[in-house]
């Protein structure tokens, strides 16, 4: 059984890099935020945007994509709203139920995210080679697919 004592001593642990390089990303992405007009962004609305899609969502559904308690989801996406980047509209498929969408401003933010990702990814792969990088997504892409799946009542904020 593997041990702290098998670890490498010549990097950080998976947990640190994980985690600071995720610090990483989510301050590069939303750095040129307010040029953009889009300045009242935090961090914590990233998981919300980066789960909610453009087709409409319910909240159940989105806090277990966002891997957030539905009372957390509920307040981001509250403030999202208020902010005017979210939008409820009643479900088509069932009157009592209501689904998120993306307002105008929201789908312009989820552009600009979208095209702030290509750079980042450009930048770091620039940085490390093409290759390595390419092998790296590919290896953390199927990690997470053969992380097994956990019920909703699990989910811890981001």
């Amino acid at each position: 059984m593997a041990t702290s004592r098998d670890l490498p001593t010549n990097r950080l642990a998976v947990g640190q890099l994980l985690g600071r390089l995720l610090r990483e990303f989510r301050q590069e992405l939303l750095a040129p935020g307010a040029q953009a007009g889009f300045g009242d962004l935090r961090e914590a609305h990233l998981q919300i945007f980066g789960n909610v899609g453009i087709d409409g969502i319910r909240l159940t559904e989105l806090a277990a994509r966002a891997q957030l308690s539905p009372a957390a989801t509920s307040e981001l996406v509250d403030d999202l709203q208020a902010l005017g980047y979210l939008e409820r509209r009643p479900d088509p498929s069932d009157g009592r139920a209501k689904l998120i969408y993306p307002t105008r401003r929201g789908r312009r933010a989820l552009d600009a995210a979208g095209n702030r990702v290509a750079e980042i990814e450009q930048r770091w792969a620039d940085i490390v080679g093409r290759p390595a990088f390419d092998a790296a997504m590919q290896t953390l892409h199927e990690l997470v697919q053969a992380a097994p799946d956990r019920p909703s009542g699990e989910a811890h904020g981001a």
